[in-house]
């Protein structure tokens, strides 16, 4: 079985080997990290999102505090725009 190669061209890109790109389940726009580890190189697929930065883009910044009847006036429009006939 030989080793999977890549030949970085003079721009500095490379590309991943088929087999490794099915491995690792990556694709177009997949986002790699780099580790250098001694005279060794490890590269993996980056996660995602973390909760915290899910949570940070969900709740960047507080919503606007409204009164209980606000809120349910806001329902009862959504209500009635929801099944308005046509």
């Amino acid at each position: 079985m030989s080793v999977p190669q890549s030949k970085v061209t003079a721009q500095g890109q490379i590309s991943v080997p088929s087999e490794i790109r099915r491995k690792l389940g990556i694709g177009p726009g997949s986002v790699l990290e780099w580790e250098q580890e001694g005279d060794r190189v490890v590269v993996r697929r980056a996660g995602r999102y973390s909760s915290e930065d899910i949570h940070r883009a969900i709740f960047a910044k507080r919503p606007n505090q409204r009164t209980l009847d606000e809120l349910k006036a806001a329902l009862a429009r959504h209500v009635r725009e929801k099944h308005a006939r046509d």
